[in-house]
């Protein structure tokens, strides 16, 4: 294995020279239906697939062949089409696609098997989907409900709450504040009269103004210029990023925004500042603008934040550091000789030999999936015996990680000693992210997409101010966020911004693109329809554009809202 990936640093994809991509023999493409080969139906868009199969006029004796199949695969593409999948193509490999893409691609096939009595549950369908596509697909789970199923969605979508017949709302807060049952009934109305008690959810459906919008927009007068970007979709676009200020690139999906700010500015930005091994941008012209007014660019997407199954939160936060140099200051430490490392559970030393630090033991299985058993030696512990006698405040160092950021932020503020000070600081970001309740020592590997994101968002904050001014680039930040905790999020972009930063967001909540201070649309379609910059402006001008997508769905959170600062949670 190591062999293998020491050679893979040198080794590269490229496209083979005998099918050209097509993934075929040639002898396929001697098939052609109405003069089209197969890998030329499977290259078209889905909403452009459906359309050539309606469209031929297939004779009674292709009828008689294919009728049955003609009939599901126009079914399943109809289906495709109908949860905002349109813009896909047939040959796009599934590794390639977002959590929300893959559910809905699951919900098509449970549609399409026209099953009945049957229990589906949906974890945030919604994710990565624009709000003109959210009556699609509220359209098709009630296509499953009308077949006599049920279906359970686990959701923060304002709009797909308030179209269940069921809300059920647990809380009221997360971790060991939560986990009671608030509310059960059908959604509330806005202004309706009701006491929503702790519960914000109810709060938020009854008084839908948590997130005001800004009183004002930051002027800019530096930007970074992208000229020619043609990768994918795009359509040859010149487009301008703007410095220091908030910007929230929009349009729906499949419309290139992913291959605009990833694929290209980010690439070519990353390789622009030397920021090691960088793929090779999309195509485009060029890079032009006010380059030397930063130093650097940072994706904050929702890929785990540790390679190893040891690396946690605190780790990954710098704060562990301070962690383990309190531990060894401690007389029981000095007495017996330890030093940082033996508070580590990465190197040998102080950490469990036979779980390595883990605190768990993978018992590997032939034929079954492996079994994840506590480690018998130290009960799950990660450390030897003796180092567990090493105690701060009556806690050693297995309490500590076992501490929500919450408890250990009151814990550690409350001493004297400038080091326990110091860790306090440094584990403030994480709560001002929303959080509070996961635990220092809460495995990366256990967190969502959206807390490894948020968790990368409160390194950052925690570094100190630097006359280093970087573009921040967040992928759907809100992925799996309360309203509430959306408004924590947005005070921390503006923490990043006030420190000379510039935050670049791609973003479908409504919430969130209201109160960027630029928005840059793209569109008007999916897929070819798309890769075109329709608008770049602010929220307000975006309104008055009843042509776009985006247009509408900001004009109804804009006059929704009262024009004051964000509220305090």
């Amino acid at each position: 294995c190591l062999k293998k990936r020491c050679i893979s640093r040198f080794t590269g994809k490229t496209l083979c020279p005998e099918c050209g991509g097509t993934r075929l023999r040639k002898e396929a493409s001697y098939v052609k239906i109405h003069g089209k080969r197969i890998d030329q139906l499977l290259e078209m868009s889905i909403e452009d697939l459906e359309a050539f199969i309606k469209s031929v006029p297939w004779s009674r004796k292709e009828l008689d062949i294919a009728g049955r199949t003609l009939q599901e695969i126009g079914s399943r593409l109809h289906f495709l089409n109908q949860v905002g999948l349109g813009y896909l193509t047939l040959n796009r490999r599934s590794s390639t696609l977002s959590g929300g893409e893959s559910q809905r691609v699951n919900l098509v096939s449970s549609l399409g098997s026209s099953l009945v009595g049957s229990l589906y549950i949906l974890d945030e369908p919604s994710i990565g989907l624009h709000p003109r596509d959210t009556q699609k697909l509220l359209a098709s789970l009630r296509d499953l409900k009308e077949l006599g199923n049920t279906v359970l969605v686990v959701e923060h979508d304002e709009e797909i709450m308030r179209a269940a017949d069921q809300i059920i709302d647990i809380g009221p807060l997360a971790g060991k504040d939560g986990g009671r049952l608030m509310y059960q009934g059908p959604p509330l109305k806005p202004g309706q009269p009701y006491n929503p008690g702790e519960s914000r959810t109810l709060r938020f459906l009854t008084d839908p103004h948590v997130i005001p919008v800004p009183q004002r927009r930051l002027k800019w007068n530096s930007y970074i210029e992208v000229k020619g970007a043609s990768h994918n979709n795009l359509k040859g676009i010149d487009v301008k990023f703007p410095l220091q200020v908030f910007t929230a690139v929009t349009g729906v999906s499949g419309s290139g925004k992913s291959s605009l700010v990833r694929d290209i500015l980010y690439y070519a930005l990353g390789r622009q500042y030397n920021q090691g091994r960088m793929p090779a941008p999309g195509k485009f012209r060029g890079l032009s603008g006010d380059l030397h007014r930063i130093r650097g660019v940072e994706l904050v997407d929702q890929n785990p934040i540790g390679k190893s199954s040891r690396s946690n939160p605190v780790t990954y936060i710098k704060a562990y550091d301070d962690i383990r140099k309190l531990f060894s200051e401690q007389p029981y430490a000095r007495m017996n000789g330890y030093g940082h490392s033996h508070f580590s559970f990465n190197i040998e030393g102080g950490r469990c030999p036979e779980c390595q630090g883990e605190g768990v033991v993978k018992v590997e299985m032939q034929f079954m999936a492996d079994v994840v058993l506590t480690c018998e030696s130290c009960a799950g512990k990660r450390f030897q015996p003796d180092i567990l006698e090493v105690r701060y405040k009556d806690r050693n160092i297995y309490d500590i990680l076992e501490m929500t950021v919450e408890e250990a932020i009151a814990f550690f503020s409350s001493q004297k000693d400038p080091t326990a000070l110091r860790i306090a600081e440094k584990l403030r970001p994480l709560d001002e992210v929303g959080l509070s309740y996961i635990k220092l020592g809460q495995s990366s590997s256990s967190l969502s997409g959206g807390e490894s994101q948020r968790v990368k968002l409160a390194y950052f904050l925690s570094r100190e101010n630097t006359a280093d001014s970087r573009l921040f680039i967040f992928d759907e930040p809100t992925t799996g966020l309360h309203v509430y905790d959306i408004v924590k999020l947005l005070k921390s972009f503006n923490a990043l911004i006030s420190k000379g930063h510039t935050v670049l967001v791609v973003e479908h909540n409504m919430d969130v693109v209201k109160c960027a201070d630029w928005v840059i649309d793209m569109g008007p379609g999916a897929g070819e329809k798309g890769g075109t910059c329709c608008f770049c402006g602010t929220p307000e001008d975006l309104a008055g554009r009843d042509d776009l997508p985006t247009g509408k769905a900001i004009r109804a959170k804009l006059s929704a809202s009262n024009a004051v600062g964000l509220a305090e949670v």
